[in-house]
């Protein structure tokens, strides 16, 4: 049995779900000869130890009661008296963290999963790559740094997958890596890579007002706490950003062009959620139906998408032909078109649900799994 030792930082929806991946897959696993060993969750406040990371682990009764804890609200640290593990508080994290890397980095193995949303990821994934560490993505932030701690990222591309960076659980960045491997060029990126944003759009494309359509993604839950963490675009172009550096431009965030859908004056600083919601997106009605409209005598519809072409790289709503991929896309999917030699006139289109904590969760999965080859 090949065992591969795990911590995981963040236990938000994304890492709560990946947990019960692990809990509920263990006799496909075994099957497969792997166990995932799970020796350490943080959250922003505490990690969770077990006793002795090398030959110890949280069992899943425990991983369980941590989905729990979470799924309350409450901090790890809540679970310093169940069971036989050891808690740690948050100026002890990184320390420790490295602790149990270089103890078990180039021995045994150890791999990080980052499922946090946090930048203050990135100085300790830089760390322990030199640690003999694997890193698994679907924290966008890291990638998203300065070039210098990206090149440290991605130095040992053997022990780095970050897929549920880009599209959740859709093969975006396997793809790619295949094609630059084969040394076909990519021309050109074409892609609606947020979910929120792409129902929005092929909703206001039907007729219905932004300000209507905004409220019914929030009461579904397809938006952020606060729609404007949505429609103002810095998801996607943090998306983007990944995109553009894995095709070897050296840019960061400053370069890339960002079409937000609402006006500064209507920004966190100066109107609250409500306020926004209720007097703001009905004022942004107007201009986005005549754009509709606009585009509808052409035979186009309007998608928030992504472009990277030469050193164009840029962020915003586009006018699509009705039957491209991307004008025929409906609801929350995620779609990337691929141009390159040798799809040229016709892409190489991935499409699938690109959102959600189970998808998500199941793509970083799939990470964890495919680095296996790695562990003794």
């Amino acid at each position: 049995m090949k065992k591969i030792a795990l911590i995981l930082m963040g236990c938000g929806g994304v890492g709560r779900q990946l947990l019960h991946h692990i809990v509920s897959c263990r006799s496909l696993h075994a099957n497969q000869g792997v166990h995932l060993r799970v020796v350490g969750v943080c959250d922003s406040k505490s990690l969770v130890v077990a006793p002795d990371a090398h030959p110890s682990e949280l069992d899943d009764n425990f991983l369980l009661e941590v989905c729990r804890v979470k799924g309350d609200g409450s901090s790890l640290s809540k679970l310093s008296g169940f069971g036989a593990c050891r808690v740690f508080p948050d100026s002890e994290l990184t320390a420790k963290v490295f602790d149990i890397a270089s103890h078990l980095g180039k021995s045994t193995g150890l791999a990080i999963v980052d499922c946090s949303a946090s930048s203050e990821t990135t100085e300790i994934l830089s760390r322990v790559i030199d640690l003999g560490c694997c890193v698994i993505l679907a924290n966008k932030k890291p990638l998203t740094s300065t070039m210098e701690y990206y090149d440290k990222l991605v130095s040992q591309p053997r022990q780095m997958r970050h897929e549920s960076t880009v599209g959740a659980g859709l093969p975006i960045i396997a793809s790619l890596n295949r094609i630059l491997s084969s040394g076909d060029p990519v021309h050109r990126l074409v892609g609606s890579l947020s979910g929120t944003l792409g129902y929005v759009m092929s909703e206001v494309e039907d007729g219905k007002p932004l300000s209507q359509v905004v409220k019914t993604a929030k009461s579904l839950g397809y938006t952020e706490p606060d729609p404007r963490d949505d429609l103002g675009g810095m998801d996607v172009a943090r998306k983007a950003l990944i995109l553009a550096r894995l095709l070897g431009r050296r840019i960061t965030m400053d370069s890339i062009k960002v079409e937000s859908l609402y006006p500064d004056e209507m920004g966190p600083t100066v109107m609250s959620v409500d306020e926004f919601v209720s007097k703001g997106l009905p004022l942004l009605d107007k201009s986005i139906c005549e754009r509709v409209a606009k585009a509808s005598v052409s035979g186009n519809v309007l998608r928030y998408v992504c472009v990277i072409e030469g050193t164009r790289c840029e962020v915003g709503i586009q006018e699509l032909p009705r039957d491209s991929p991307l004008g025929r896309l409906r609801g929350s999917d995620n779609v990337l078109e691929v141009y390159t030699r040798c799809y040229n006139k016709q892409p190489l289109v991935i499409q699938g649900a690109g959102a959600g904590n189970d998808t998500t969760a199941a793509g970083v999965l799939a990470d964890i799994l495919d680095i296996q080859d790695l562990f003794p």
